[in-house]
């Protein structure tokens, strides 16, 4: 069974159906004059439609881009560069993708200033600590709809009218979110929001941003001014094709799909902290994503559990796929407060629709049965093991990591 849905999913069959004749049939260059390329161009523009309409955005605010993390690095440096001269201020959370983080450190190195706003035990901000974040110079508010790791929910509709009546500019990133709960952009108060399709079966390396009308940005991809001139590039036409019936699919499917994963995360939830002697759920209890729950267990690896699962045909991760074979402790959960040995023992379990076939009592037996054999190896798992007086030249006293 495969339960890292929020890594990547299944391209659909009728979405793969829809891709087919894009590959060896309608092959032409959507910028061309003739039939093959007229006829890419109409199949662009019913994906980019499909698109809009299950953002509620309009046809014309949507450019195609290579997925989530071109869309991120696009909304962040186009704005940065694009209103340097207004301010170089910037305000994030501790807990966003790579992809922001990173694109975020690329612009330090350009004297832009940042304020990483930290979240709290549920994993989500506070909006006044935002509020008191914003200077004169600030010019973009970057956070994350929904998070990676831990599904947890940022309050995005009250931080874009705070960011609308202050005059700057919000992007959020919704690749998370997008196809498990509404994602309407108007309702949220966003300027540009980003889109990936391996999130909602549709297929890799492709994906989208949204950028309201009027908002000007500088490229990140210059050639031959394909997409508005915002992102040159010959389109990839069999994957936007994909994406936009991903997207009209997940927008018919919506209420039923929230439905039913929810029900199959609480049942996990349930029956994982019933089970397994300290295991806990990581993130807020309510203000999460259907379809992904994050768990810890004390005194083991999240690396060997994600082993032994496997060894028992279950697909699951520790964090983000992005950052999965780095072993340093998740930032995310760091960012929680959380014990740096806890942070190690994570699982992440993220649903998809056909995850209805999912057996959650064998899935619950198999990752106890896991745990236990874990600890019985574990040092930590000793409960009446006196730490008092250890030293670690890394950690210093009573170091519980070495």
């Amino acid at each position: 069974m495969y339960l890292d849905n929020s890594a990547t999913t299944q391209v659909s069959k009728e979405v793969f159906e829809e891709m087919k004749p894009y590959f060896m049939e309608e092959f032409g260059n959507p910028s061309t004059l003739y039939k093959y390329g007229r006829e890419s161009k109409k199949a662009l523009d019913l994906a980019r439609q499909r698109v809009a309409d299950a953002l509620n955005a309009k046809p014309e605010e949507i450019i195609f881009t290579s997925g989530g993390s071109e869309s991120d690095n696009m909304a962040l440096k186009g704005i940065a560069f694009k209103y340097l001269n207004q301010g170089k201020h910037i305000i994030t959370t501790e807990i966003e993708h790579p992809a922001i983080k990173d694109t975020l450190k690329f612009l330090e190195g350009f004297d832009f200033k940042v304020t990483y706003l930290p979240v709290y035990e549920n994993g989500i901000i506070k909006v006044e600590d935002l509020e008191e974040a914003i200077t004169d110079d600030t010019i973009l508010i970057t956070i994350m709809h929904g998070n990676n790791e831990i599904g947890t929910i940022q309050p995005i509709e009250e931080i874009g009218k705070i960011a609308r009546e202050k005059g700057i500019i919000f992007h959020t990133d919704a690749v998370q979110t997008f196809g498990k709960i509404e994602v309407d952009v108007e309702k949220l108060n966003v300027d540009l929001l980003s889109l990936s399709s391996h999130k909602i079966n549709g297929p890799k390396g492709v994906g989208a941003i949204y950028i309201k009308k009027g908002v000007r940005l500088i490229p990140l991809i210059h050639g031959g001014g394909q997409e508005k001139g915002i992102r040159s590039g010959t389109e990839n036409v069999p994957g936007i094709v994909g994406f936009g019936k991903a997207c009209e699919l997940a927008a018919n499917q919506l209420e039923e799909h929230q439905e039913k994963l929810s029900s199959i995360r609480d049942e996990l939830i349930d029956k994982v902290l019933s089970t397994i002697p300290e295991a806990h759920v990581n993130g807020d209890m309510e203000n999460r994503l259907p379809n992904l729950v994050n768990f810890r267990f004390k005194a083991i690896e999240g690396e060997s559990l994600i082993l032994l699962l496997d060894a028992k045909d279950y697909q699951a991760s520790t964090g983000s796929a992005c950052s999965s074979n780095k072993l340093e402790a998740s930032p995310v959960l760091t960012a929680l407060g959380l014990d740096p040995v806890d942070v190690h023992g994570s699982l992440r379990i993220s649903l998809a629709p056909e995850s209805d076939k999912f057996d959650v009592d064998e899935f619950v037996d198999t990752v106890a049965q896991s745990v236990s054999r874990l600890r019985e190896m574990s040092p930590l798992w000793n409960q009446d093991l006196d730490y008092d007086g250890v030293m670690c030249k890394k950690h210093g006293d009573d170091c519980r990591m070495c």
